[in-house]
């Protein structure tokens, strides 16, 4: 009986297929892969591609995501050195960087191995927090907070442990958010209150001292203003009676010589800008103009 060219080569697939599951296996980009022969560890495969292996049950594959897996620590409570209460929130990005390490403690099961790193990042978290005072986490001062050297002491504290028992690589280790009691939470607004009211005393002070030195300043400026404009006066006040003496000696050496003098001043000063001026010809000084009845000086 004749065979189906088409059936064989079908066949053929199959067959070829079967082998493939049984004789080799897929890593794939983002896996790490444990072969276990005979029950027992026996190799590790990271890079991707298809690879060889025994068929089951003489070896066997485990298949582990590589990616960083994000594990989330609710809030605990947890004391400060200085006996303060306060609440921690913290995350971990962690990976699997020795599949065997991981295989033989865990099975291969996350659950169990997150289980594992909460207990790492509790304790972790509870000696470093015993470490830094209660200002170090929460502050109206920018400059006291110390999140970033705190993360760093919980991810020194954690990472080699992590790596050496469980197979598990720290990648990054952080304080997610931080929640305080309801009493510390009224004592920490009480402080916060106490800071800002103590501020704004100083910075009153500042301007009362300030605005007295400015005071003082002016006061000064003012007296010794007022200091040159009475010497001043004394002077003008002094040359004005050496003049008005002077006149009133020619006014009483020559009475009409000074009249005419004064009239001729004022008539001067009255004619200096261009003005029309409608007058009786006989106010002085304006008399000086008319020819008749006009003051003469004496002849000397």
């Amino acid at each position: 009986m004749k065979r189906n060219p088409v059936t064989l080569v079908t066949a053929g697939l199959i067959a070829i297929i079967f082998a493939a599951m049984l004789f080799a296996f897929q890593v794939r980009q983002t896996e790490v892969v444990a072969v276990t022969t005979l029950g027992k560890y026996s190799r590790t495969v990271s890079q991707p591609g298809f690879k060889l292996r025994l068929p089951w049950p003489i070896q066997n594959v485990y298949r582990f995501d590589n990616r960083t897996h994000n594990f989330e620590k609710k809030y605990e409570q947890t004391t400060t050195t200085d006996g303060r209460i306060i609440m921690i929130e913290a995350f971990i990005g962690w990976r699997i960087k020795d599949a065997r390490i991981f295989l033989e403690r865990f099975g291969g099961d996350v659950a169990r191995a997150e289980q594992s790193l909460e207990g790492l990042l509790r304790d972790a978290k509870n000696s470093t927090v015993g470490r830094h005072p209660f200002s170090d986490f929460i502050s109206p001062n920018r400059e006291e907070l110390h999140f970033d050297d705190i993360e760093q002491e919980m991810l020194a504290a954690i990472k080699d442990k992590a790596a050496d028992t469980y197979g598990i690589g720290i990648d990054l280790l952080g304080i997610k958010q931080i929640g305080l009691t309801e009493s510390l939470t009224q004592k920490v607004f009480d402080r916060m209150k106490a800071e800002r009211e103590q501020l704004v005393r100083q910075y009153r002070a500042d301007g009362e001292r300030r605005a007295q030195d400015i005071r003082s300043a002016a006061d000064k400026e003012m007296a010794d203003i007022l200091s040159a404009a009475e010497s001043r006066a004394r002077v003008i006040r002094g040359e004005a009676e050496a003049s008005a003496a002077k006149a009133l000696k020619t006014f009483e050496q020559d009475p009409e010589l000074a009249v005419f003098l004064i009239k001729l001043d004022t008539l001067e000063a009255a004619l200096k800008e261009k003005a029309t001026l409608v007058l009786d010809p006989r106010t002085p000084p304006f008399d000086l103009l008319q020819g008749e009845g006009s003051t003469k000086p004496s002849q000397h």
